[in-house]
């Protein structure tokens, strides 16, 4: 702990000293406000608790991370680290954070993206400027290439089987270590969609092992290689996506609209057994009811994962926490995954989507059951959700409701029952902080489920590399 104290101390007086102007004869010599400097004025006055918390976890070039690792395997903390060079077309930032919980299980990453800003030429124009935008979510997109490699450790998974008729009987558990080392882009193409292309490869290397020592059986002991697949072997996956999307803004700021379409392929060089294709669709529907929302819809492809600026260029700090209008939306989203495996290939069962609790990326479907309960090669999830703000906290209420089913084949989609769930909580929304949700589910044949998650990147910040 000294140790970490001390390069903390010595990191911070060299920031100190890089952000110093230097003298001259006509200039007097001004110091910008170091990171100690920041959390000197508000950590040490009782009014500024709320910028000293914005400081700590969310400040630059050093700041706490937190984050819920994955469902079951706690809530993990460690640091993060921001750094950025910025040039006349571009800006090129990074970032690097690791995590541990207290199952020991863990997450590092490091994240660096290259974002595209070149200056808009100057023009003549007639009649009365627009306005600056102040919603949060208008700000513009840029095009976008990332690079990141991430490892995550988690200690405590759970795998029912295959397919709608698995059961609570069937319950085991298994660790896992993941490494996704790749890259991606975005390019922006219409701007009066909001639409971007996006295009990415990962090579992906995933190490199942047993989970001893839990309340039901480790996985070995109750599944082969036919009831899950990739269970004594995993082979490296190369896997290559591409897809579109688009987020217009519409009558006046009531109705936004969140669509893509992604496309994946997963090949395994070691084992052509697992190769597969995936297509995901996603629809989502938010329409504002005072027509207006300030918060962050979406992540945003420009910045890190620790990272909570507006824009890269105009708005480089954090929104501030515990400013929010007093507003509410109502949500419709269809969300489906389906599975190509030809010439009689299978899916390993570690890259296919669940539905239940909440998946290993920490989305909360079907709610009321238990973590991974229904996993499958397809999936398809309805969800109608209601959220309103609290006063003018950044405190929310929320309301959803879930019908979602699995399936080994995409022809059953259709005729497999759907499931339901029901679930209310509260949520926070804060600045750049992650979104915290507190949900309390019911509605499922298998009892009640209660989740407490803190999202794994800040507000406004990118997503981290998917597990599956």
């Amino acid at each position: 702990m000294r140790q970490m104290a001390l390069v903390l101390m010595l990191f911070t007086a060299g920031t100190v000293g890089a952000q110093q102007s230097p003298p001259s004869a006509t200039t007097p010599k001004i110091d910008s406000p170091s990171e100690l400097d920041k959390l000197k004025e508000s950590c040490f006055n009782f009014m500024g608790i709320p910028d000293c918390a914005e400081e700590l976890f969310t400040g630059k070039p050093i700041h706490i991370a937190v984050g819920s690792i994955a469902p079951q395997n706690g809530f993990g903390a460690g640091l993060a680290y921001l750094g950025h060079k910025t040039t006349d077309n571009w800006r090129t930032s990074w970032d690097a954070d690791a995590i541990g919980s207290i199952n020991a299980s863990w997450r590092a990453g490091f994240y660096m993206k290259f974002v595209h800003t070149p200056n808009n030429p100057i023009g003549v124009g007639f009649g009365t400027p627009p306005p600056i935008k102040t919603n949060l979510s208008e700000m513009p997109e840029h095009t976008v290439f990332g690079l990141y490699a991430q490892a995550t450790s988690l200690n405590k998974l759970t795998y029912f089987g295959l397919g709608p008729s698995s059961t609570l009987a069937g319950r085991s558990f298994y660790s896992m270590t993941e490494t996704v080392v790749g890259g991606n882009a975005v390019k922006p193409f219409y701007a009066k969609l909001n639409g971007s292309l996006y295009g990415e490869i990962n090579g992906r290397f995933v190490s199942i092992r047993p989970s001893q020592g839990q309340p039901s059986p480790s996985i070995e002991q109750l599944y082969i290689e036919a009831t899950a697949p990739g269970l004594t072997t995993q082979p490296g996956t190369l896997q290559i996506g591409e897809g579109i999307r688009i987020r217009p803004i519409l009558a006046s700021d009531v109705v936004r609209l969140n669509y893509s379409l992604a496309y994946k392929e997963y090949f395994t060089p070691g084992n052509s057994h697992f190769s597969f294709q995936r297509l995901t669709i996603d629809l989502g529907h938010e329409f504002a009811i005072y027509g207006r929302t300030t918060r962050l819809l979406d992540p945003r492809s420009a910045n890190g994962p620790d990272d909570c600026s507006l824009d890269p260029v105009t708005h480089p700090e954090c929104p501030k926490a515990f400013v929010r209008n007093f507003e509410g939306t109502i949500g419709l989203r269809f969300l489906t995954a389906l599975s190509m495996m030809p010439g009689g290939n299978v899916v390993p069962f570690y890259f296919q989507p669940t539905l239940g609790g909440s998946d290993i990326d920490g989305n909360a479907f079907l709610s009321s059951y238990q973590d991974y309960r229904f996993r499958a090669p397809n999936v398809m999830l309805l969800r109608e959700s209601f959220e309103h703000s609290i006063w003018n906290l950044p405190v929310g209420f929320t309301f959803i409701a879930d019908e979602g089913k699995v399936a080994s084949t995409r022809g059953d989609l259709g005729p497999n029952p759907w499931l339901h769930s029901f679930s209310t909580g509260l949520t926070l929304r804060a600045g750049g902080f992650p979104q915290v949700y507190l949900l309390f589910s019911w509605g499922g044949k298998e009892g009640t489920h209660t989740i407490a998650n803190v999202n794994t990147s800040l507000l406004g910040g990118s997503t981290r590399p998917s597990l599956f």
